[in-house]
């Protein structure tokens, strides 16, 4: 079913890792549709590109600016073909092809709606990470995300948050897989103290505003949570209620023979 799959890549300035990334994706996915959105990037990005699509076929597309994270996940969904859209980060390595049937399958076996990939070697350990929820690996259907495209146009690195924000607040299924040994670098490993700190902060503020902007979804998310308590708690009051109505049935026919 890989032929139903659209492998979006969004990079800005990943010179170092974006040809390793496009090629494993086009190595391990030659039924699929790979499309790479070029942020506006300013250094050798774009002509190891237009190098390597003498090697391999995926759509390469470059924004004139740099319009941000979000806007260029948009922009590869509207350019895709296909039922299946898979986010893949630019900057990760130690990809395998495995990586891609894991966090595949669960959509193409319907158990769940979105599936997020968690790449096990990152700073803080994947069992307890709390950031898991915004890795940029995950796959969804096409047809969940378009009616909020242009609401994620403009999240910016809040992206990640408002998609998770809004398939809870549907009642959607969400999936959490372990990519074993693939690799996600920190800021920090990619520039200088001091830019990572700034680029963090700056991302904080953007998820910050995404949370506040969309209230009604937190509060429907909420909702969600407590009608699903209450409706396992009624599940496991009328599972009790039979078990009881078994138990004095039987006890009525053990006695019925001697009144």
């Amino acid at each position: 079913m890989k032929n139903n799959v659209s492998i979006i890549i969004c990079s800005f300035n990943e010179e170092k890792t974006i040809e390793y990334v496009v090629s494993s994706c086009c190595k391990y996915n030659k039924e699929s549709e790979i499309i790479v959105v070029d942020d506006g990037s300013t250094d050798n990005t774009e002509n190891i590109l237009v190098e390597l699509q003498k090697k391999y076929t995926f759509r390469y597309e470059k924004l004139s600016e740099n319009r941000g994270k979000s806007w260029a996940m948009a922009h590869g969904v509207e350019l895709s073909t296909n039922e299946i859209i898979l986010f893949w980060d630019a900057d990760i390595s130690n990809i395998k092809k495995e990586h891609f049937e894991i966090i595949l399958n669960p959509l193409f076996n319907n158990e769940a709606d979105m599936v997020i990939g968690q790449p096990s070697n990152t700073l803080i350990n994947y069992r307890v990470n709390p950031f898991k929820s915004l890795s940029g690996e995950r796959a969804l259907w096409k047809k969940d995300i378009l009616p909020i495209i242009d609401e994620i146009r403009h999240t910016r690195f809040g992206v990640e948050t408002f998609i998770n924000f809004y398939y809870q607040a549907q009642g959607k299924r969400i999936k959490y897989v372990l990519l074993n040994e693939l690799s996600h670098p920190t800021k920090y490993q990619k520039t200088t103290s001091i830019k990572a700190t700034q680029e963090f902060i700056s991302e904080g503020k953007e998820i910050a505003i995404t949370l506040i902007q969309n209230q009604d979804l937190i509060i429907k998310r909420v909702e969600n949570i407590i009608d699903n308590k209450n409706k396992s708690i009624q599940n496991k009051y009328l599972l009790l209620q039979d078990k009881i109505n078994n138990k004095i049935k039987k006890l009525k026919d053990q006695i019925k023979p001697y009144v």
